[in-house]
């Protein structure tokens, strides 16, 4: 008799869903907005000026517990300057396969030039694809910005930049238009 009554259970889930309306999400054409701190692609940001925040100092690679990032520092010259500080970042890269999108690195850059943007449609059909280079990392230049290798504009020093340029710190030109 036990085993009638748990059939019933079992068959009363069933006809209780099947009266409901369903829920149908338009996807490719109408996309679901995401959470605004959702953890989506990466972005590496930019100064007022165009100049990449990024020092290539490798805090974000050795945060990485998926071992997803490389990063091969650079120096900069008063002839080809690409941040404000003494190195930049010659090569920068990002392997989507192995990201587990755990936000460490953000939390390790001293600069503030590593964020995470809402973007989530990363699926590729190729896995070398899935390795995302400084080109596709790096934020848009908005109008006024100057492709870098540049001379610094926004003052004499790296301090400029550092301490007083921006109006608030937290914000990164170039990461909202994504």
């Amino acid at each position: 008799m036990g085993s009638m009554t748990d059939a019933v259970k079992g068959f009363g889930v069933t006809f209780s869903h099947m009266f409901k309306k369903t829920v149908t999400t338009q996807y490719p054409e109408k996309p679901d907005p995401t959470a605004p701190r959702y953890h989506g692609r990466h972005i590496l940001n930019r100064y007022p000026d165009g100049l990449e925040k990024c020092i290539g100092c490798e805090l974000c690679a050795w945060a990485c517990p998926a071992d997803a990032i490389f990063v091969e520092g650079g120096d900069n010259t008063d002839e080809e300057r690409f941040s404000p500080g003494e190195r930049y970042a010659a090569n920068y890269q990002i392997n989507y396969a192995r990201c587990i999108f755990c936000g460490l690195c953000i939390e390790a850059c001293p600069t503030r030039s590593l964020t995470m943007s809402n973007e989530y449609e990363l699926a590729r059909d190729n896995r070398q694809d899935l390795i995302f280079t400084k080109e596709q990392l790096l934020a848009p230049l908005l109008p006024g910005m100057e492709q870098p290798p540049h001379p610094m504009r926004l003052g004499d020093t790296e301090k400029d930049y550092y301490l007083g340029a921006p109006a608030n710190p937290g914000t990164s030109a170039g990461a909202e238009t994504r």
